[in-house]
C-alpha cells in the first residue's frame, strides 16, 4: 500500500511561549542586551498546537506523514546577527525535534541554517551536522539571506561549496526556500517565495554545480515558481548557453513539489515535468489556507489534484513516497528500519 509522504510542511502553529521569545530576543538585541531564557514549553502545548491543525489535517485529506520543519516566513535569518540566528535556529530545530520525538510516525524533521547575510556558511554547517546527528533528514538553504534583495552569489557560487560538501557527505537533500521579505516590493509569499524559486532554478541552468557535485539534490518548492510553465524558456536558454539539455543538466539533481494551489497548475506540472522530479508537498496551514470557492475544498489540499491526475498507478506512487525516499536517503533508512 503507498505511503502519502508530504515533503513540505512548517510548524506554522508553533506555541505562542515560542514566538513571544523570538519578539523579546530581537528586541533584547536591538536594545544591546542578552537575550532571555528560552521558555519552558509542555510537551502537551505541543501535542494541543498539532492535534488540532498539521495533524487533524493530514487524518483529514488522506495522508500519512509530513517531512516538517520551523516556519518559512519566521526563519529570518536577516534579523539580528549570526548569533541572534544560530540561537534562534537552534530554538527552532529544538522544537521540531521534539514534534518528532512526540510523534515519529507521523513527522520527520529538516531543520532551518543561521544564515546570516554577513556569515560564511561555517555556523550553518555546524548546525546542518548537530541536527543530522538528532536524526534529521535534511535541511531548508535559503538563497537570499538578506531577505528580499538577493545580494548573495549565485547558488553555483563556490561561497556554497563547504556547504555542499557537508550535504553530499550527510547525504541530505535541501530545500531551496526563502525566508520573509524585508523588500516593501516584494510580497512574501505571492512575488518573492515564487520569484526566489524561479531565480535559484536559472542560476543553477547557467552554472556546472552538478558536475562538481553529481549527489548533490534540491528541492524547489512551490511546484517550481514559474519554471514549468515557462519550460520552454529554459530548455532554449540552456541552448543559447552552450548547455546540456537540461534531463542531464539539471533534473538528476532537481526536484519540484505539488505545493500548487489549482488542479489546471498540477495538471501542468505533471504534463512538463516527469513524474520522477515531482514530489508530493502541501504546505498546508501555511500561504494559502482558506476555502476555494470554486471548489469548497481547501486551496491547499494538493492530495486531491494529485488524485485527479491522468497518470498510471506507478507514477502516483512515484509523486507520493517513492520519489521522496529516494530524494531523502535517511527518510528511506527510517521507513525501512520500521519495516514500511
Amino acid at each position: 500500500m503507498t505511503m502519502i509522504v508530504d515533503c513540505h510542511g512548517h510548524y506554522t502553529t508553533a506555541p505562542t511561549a515560542h514566538n513571544r521569545w523570538r519578539e523579546d530576543q530581537v528586541a533584547a538585541f536591538e536594545a544591546g542586551r542578552p537575550a532571555p531564557a528560552y521558555p519552558a514549553i509542555a510537551d502537551d502545548e505541543i501535542r494541543e498546537t498539532l492535534e488540532k491543525n498539521q495533524i487533524r489535517l493530514l487524518r483529514e485529506r488522506g495522508a500519512d506523514m509530513t517531512i516538517f520543519s520551523p516556519r518559512a516566513s519566521a526563519m529570518a535569518p536577516h534579523v539580528g546577527d549570526e548569533g541572534v540566528g544560530i540561537a534562534w535556529a537552534r530554538a527552532n530545530n529544538d522544537l521540531i525535534a521534539r514534534c518528532v520525538d512526540l510523534y515519529p510516525d507521523i513527522f520527520a524533521a529538516v531543520c532551518m541554517l543561521p544564515q546570516s547575510p554577513a556569515a560564511d556558511m561555517q555556523g550553518s554547517i555546524a548546525e546542518l551536522r548537530r541536527c543530522v546527528d538528532m536524526g534529521f533528514i535534511g535541511c531548508n538553504l535559503n538563497p537570499d539571506p538578506g531577505g528580499g534583495h538577493f545580494r548573495h552569489p549565485p547558488l553555483t557560487d563556490r561561497y556554497w561549496y563547504p556547504f555542499y560538501e557537508a550535504m553530499v557527505e550527510l547525504d541530505v537533500p535541501a530545500m531551496i526556500h526563502v525566508s520573509g521579505s524585508c523588500n516593501p516590493g516584494l510580497h512574501a509569499t505571492g512575488a518573492y517565495y515564487i520569484a526566489a524559486d524561479t531565480i535559484a532554478f536559472m542560476q543553477l541552468l547557467e552554472g556546472d554545480l552538478f558536475a562538481d557535485f553529481p549527489t548533490l539534490r534540491f528541492i524547489i518548492p512551490h511546484g517550481g515558481g514559474a519554471v514549468p510553465y515557462h519550460w520552454g524558456r529554459y530548455r532554449g536558454l540552456a541552448d543559447m548557453l552552450k548547455k546540456p539539455a537540461l534531463a542531464g543538466h539539471l533534473m538528476n539533481n532537481v526536484f519540484f513539489d505539488t505545493c500548487v494551489y489549482h488542479q489546471p497548475g498540477i495538471d501542468l506540472l505533471a504534463d512538463v515535468i516527469e513524474n520522477r522530479n515531482i514530489l508530493f508537498g502541501s504546505e498546508m496551514v501555511g500561504a494559502v489556507r482558506g476555502i476555494d470557492p470554486q471548489t469548497g475544498h481547501y486551496f491547499d489540499d494538493t492530495k486531491r489534484y494529485v488524485d485527479a491526475l491522468e497518470i498510471s498507478d506507478a507514477e502516483r506512487r512515484a509523486i507520493f513516497e517513492g520519489n521522496a525516499r529516494r530524494v531523502f536517503p535517511r527518510l528511506d533508512a527510517m521507513l525501512k528500519a520500521r519495516g514500511r
